[in-house]
Formats: C-alpha cells, sequence, structure tokens
C-alpha cells in the first residue's frame, strides 16, 4: 500500500489519471464549466424520501427547490420557493408560494398541490416495501392541507423543532412535482434519467460512471446561476482526485486530511478547512456471536487505541470523538467517558468471555486510502489481544449493500462513516430498532434509546432536548457497540477563482450558490 504522503509523478501520474476514465483534458480556463469530484455515482432514486446519502441530495438540491434553503456556509437559512412561511402553532406552519415556479421539461407550475404530495411522500414505503430511508424526518407530519393554489398548511401531530434544521432548508424538503412522479420521473434505473425541479439548474446528462451534467436552467428567474454548466465526477480514489486538481482536470475536490501539507503547496491551489460534525465509528454486530456477548465487545473497546489510530490514519489532523454528537451540537456529551487502552484488560475479558486464544473475525470497511489505514492499524492492535481480524474492503457499491436486509446478518464489524445535520435527530434517527436492516448495522435494538430519541424530537424545551438526547448517547455508550474514532475535518481543495459554497458538515455543497470571484 502506498504512503499517503507518497505523490505519483510523471507517467504514473498520467496513468492514473486515465484510469479513472476523466475527459483528457479538460478546459476550464474561461470559467463557463467547473467539475467537482465525487466520491461514488449515484444510486437509488433521485426523490428526497429515498435518496441514498449527500451525492444524491446534493444533485437534487441544485435542480429542485425547497421553501426554504440554507445559506452557504451556514446553517442559516433564507426563503427559496416560499414568499412566506410561518409557524402559526407548535402543530402548524402556514406557507405561500412564489407564483410562477416552473418544473423542468414542461410539467407545469409548482402549486401547492405539489407542496402537499413531496412531504406526504415520506409517508409512503419505498418500492421494496421498507419505509422511506428518510421517513423520521417527517415523522411529526399528520397532513399538508391545501388551503388554495399557492397556499398550504403543514399540520404536525407533534411539535418538531427538527423541521427548521435538518428537513425543511435541506433536502427532505425538496418539493417535486407530481405531475412527473407520475409519469416514472426521478429513477436512477431509466435512462435518460429524468429528475424533474424548479430551481437554477437542469439535469442534462448522467453517463453512469463517468459524470453527472447540471446545465443552467435558461427559463430561471432568479439569480443567474454562477456557471453555464456544472460537471460532477466519480473519482473514487483521493490520490487520483489530488492529481486530477493539478491537472485542471477537476476545479473543486474534497482531499485526506493527511494530504494538505503537501496539496497546500501546489501552485493555483487554496484549502478550505472545517471541523466537522460528522461520526466515524468501528461498529459490533451484537446479534452475531461472539460480539452477543458484552465482555468480548468491551474487550475490543479496551485493545484499540484510538488516538494512535487517528495519529496513524489522519497524520493527527483530526480530533477524537467520544460520542455520537460533535462540539458545538445540541446534545454534545462533553463529559462522555474517555477510554483508555488496556490490551492486559482486554485479554482478561476475552478470557471470561470464553475466548482465552481470541477469535477470528472480519472488519468490513470502504476502500478509501484513510479507512483502510485505520483498518490496518486496528487489525494490528486487535492481534496483540488474540483476535485475528480479516479486512474486507469494498467499494462504495458493494460496501453499502453489505448491511442492508439479510446481508446486514453476516457483519462482525464495520468501519462506518455518516453525515451530520444541525440538529441531533437527525443523528440519532439511524440507531433506532427500526433502522436494523437498513442503516443500524449494528442490529442494536435498546427501547430506552429508541424512546429518548423520540422524546427528544417531539419538545421544543431546548434544555429537555439536550438532556435526553445525552441520555440516548449513554445508552449507546453503554451497549459497547460503537467504537468512536473522529468527527473528521474536511479539507477541500480549489482552483483560486472559485467561491466554494459548502454547508458546515461538509458533505452538503450547494453546487448553485458556487460562483466566480
Amino acid at each position: 500500500m502506498l504512503s499517503r504522503r507518497q505523490m505519483l509523478g510523471g507517467t504514473a501520474a498520467t496513468a492514473g489519471l486515465m484510469a479513472t476514465g476523466l475527459p483528457f483534458p479538460v478546459l476550464a480556463a474561461s470559467h463557463t464549466s467547473v467539475t467537482f469530484a465525487i466520491t461514488r455515482d449515484i444510486q437509488g432514486l433521485l426523490a428526497p424520501p429515498y435518496r441514498v446519502g449527500a451525492i444524491e441530495g446534493n444533485i437534487m438540491r441544485t435542480v429542485c427547490q425547497g421553501l426554504i434553503r440554507f445559506k452557504p456556509g451556514s446553517f442559516d437559512w433564507d426563503l427559496w420557493a416560499a414568499k412566506t412561511l410561518t409557524q402559526v402553532s407548535d402543530t402548524a406552519i402556514e406557507f405561500e408560494l412564489n407564483p410562477g415556479l416552473q418544473f423542468h421539461g414542461g410539467y407545469g407550475e409548482m402549486t401547492a398541490d405539489d407542496v402537499k404530495f413531496s412531504f406526504e411522500l415520506f409517508q409512503k414505503n419505498r418500492p421494496d416495501g421498507k419505509p422511506a430511508d428518510y421517513a423520521k424526518d417527517w415523522a411529526a407530519l399528520d397532513h399538508v392541507e391545501v388551503t388554495g393554489k399557492y397556499t398550504g398548511r403543514i399540520v404536525l401531530k407533534t411539535p418538531s423543532p427538527q423541521l427548521w434544521l435538518v428537513v425543511l432548508p435541506d433536502n427532505s424538503g425538496l418539493i417535486i412535482s407530481k405531475k412527473a412522479w407520475e409519469a416514472g420521473c426521478y429513477r436512477s434505473d431509466q435512462q435518460p434519467i429524468k429528475l424533474i425541479g424548479t430551481g437554477a439548474y437542469m439535469l442534462a446528462e448522467w453517463v453512469p460512471n463517468q459524470r453527472v451534467v447540471l446545465k443552467a436552467n435558461p427559463d430561471w428567474k432568479g439569480d443567474k446561476p454562477g456557471f453555464p454548466e456544472l460537471v460532477l465526477q466519480p473519482v473514487r480514489d483521493p490520490k487520483t482526485a489530488e492529481l486530477a486538481l493539478r491537472a485542471n482536470e477537476l476545479q473543486f475536490t474534497l482531499i485526506e486530511p493527511a494530504d494538505a501539507a503537501e496539496v497546500q503547496k501546489q501552485p493555483d491551489t487554496s484549502l478550505l478547512r472545517q471541523d466537522s460534525i460528522n461520526y466515524v465509528w468501528i461498529g459490533l454486530n451484537v446479534e452475531k456471536p461472539p460480539f452477543d456477548n458484552p465482555k468480548v465487545r468491551q474487550a475490543i473497546r479496551l485493545a484499540i487505541d484510538t488516538d494512535q489510530v487517528l495519529a496513524g490514519a489522519y497524520n493527527g489532523t483530526v480530533k477524537p470523538a467520544y460520542a455520537l454528537m460533535a462540539p458545538g451540537l445540541l446534545g454534545y456529551w462533553a463529559d462522555a467517558p474517555k477510554p483508555k487502552p488496556d490490551p492486559a484488560a482486554a485479554k482478561k475479558l476475552l478470557a471470561e468471555a470464553g475466548h482465552p486464544n481470541g477469535f477470528k473475525c472480519t472488519l468490513t470497511l470502504m476502500s478509501k486510502p484513510t479507512y483502510q489505514a485505520i483498518g490496518q492499524i486496528v487489525q494490528a492492535m486487535l492481534a496483540d489481544v488474540g483476535v485475528q481480524v480479516d479486512l474486507q474492503v469494498l467499494d462504495a457499491g458493494a460496501y453499502y449493500a453489505a448491511g442492508q436486509g439479510e446481508a446486514g446478518k453476516k457483519l462482525d464489524m464495520a468501519l462506518q462513516r455518516f453525515g451530520g445535520k444541525a440538529d441531533p435527530a437527525f443523528q440519532t434517527q439511524w440507531f433506532v430498532a427500526s433502522q436494523i436492516g437498513t442503516w443500524n448495522w449494528q442490529r442494536w435494538n435498546d427501547p430506552e434509546f429508541d424512546e429518548f430519541s423520540a422524546k427528544a424530537a417531539a419538545t421544543n424545551d431546548k434544555a429537555e432536548r439536550n438532556r435526553l438526547y445525552i441520555e440516548a448517547q449513554k445508552r449507546m455508550e453503554a451497549s459497547g457497540a460503537y467504537i468512536w474514532l473522529t468527527h473528521e475535518a474536511n479539507i477541500f481543495a480549489f482552483r483560486p477563482w472559485l467561491r466554494p459554497a459548502v454547508l458546515p458538515n461538509g458533505d452538503d455543497m450547494l453546487y448553485d450558490r458556487f460562483t466566480a470571484i
């Protein structure tokens, strides 16, 4: 495995670029087009309730509008498709749309019926019969009442403070065309793909595993988009993305924190660094032996030196995490335990659990250099206590399938990374019992955790919400199923003439708000 410090050069660099399938060369000197690296290709439905993750969400928020939207670099918001949006009670929000917002492709004007359809779609199951992936975002929704062509009332079953932070201004608040949905749009398993919105950009082309092209909407009546064309290029290897940036085949990419010092030395390159609210952890499948034994889980935790893992995998450029919520978020648990490694105690616990000579298991992880480095370091640490770990390194598609449905029952341990949002309700929703077989890869079922999470999401009392989210994290800690590593740091490299528009979590891009300086 190449060191993360090693930079390819000459012929090897050229070969690395050609291997990605990137267009060669790309001319961006006129600033009429910007090419962004994305870490994987589109997957799943391009519809807000059923999206896979941030990559699909970032495309949707560029093409579609919500009632409100985040401001660049902030979790503050301003009006977007809505002319007005007012919370009239704890359980009612009234809206009025701006008239004249036209869906692309001749699907007509956005009306309150489209708002009702878009939000209530979260209550409908996926095509495979499972609940919508982001159903929890709108769990408090009772219905949307249409009161006029452009007006309506969002009626809630309970208060839902998260609506203003992770739903209405975010991807779950995007409005799609009811008519287009009924015509079969928004499906990535059909070509040509049709993502229909009312935004400043239109989805012009998707060539699987090669590029996604967004072009400025000629009928857009708002502020002029920053560029006529945006190209999203799947580049799975961060090192290849760095080389493509040097060659100006990319103008914006996420880079490995450990490589930031080297990248910053390159000419015509700027860096943006953000301390993140995302979270990286090693999860243990509590249903599968021997990890169904709490002593085994505790032993694994004591065998891993988190500080050494971060020093080796990130070159010490990120801070350790001790619980789910990052500093600065509601529910941050400042007094979370900070366990110190104790291999001797780990061996003792393994013996008490009936494994005096250790055992064999598998750690599943994505094929990203930093994650592979984490895997190798953890592999060595666990070997010291007699646990022999095989690393199952998968590309993004295979990795995300590994924990889904029946396949998830076979997992031993998984190195996971989820994106955070501004409200803690978004973070906790993936670990409830109903997510087993979807995103709860630990297969952890704790009624108290579910109760704390549900109560916190349904009260406007900020102090009480803070208390409940800390209690929920205490349940996670007691389970021994979660070995927290870091909240990460997001570092982006880009051309100095480009003004980025990235939200504080680092995953969410406002591509339509990127501009030339």
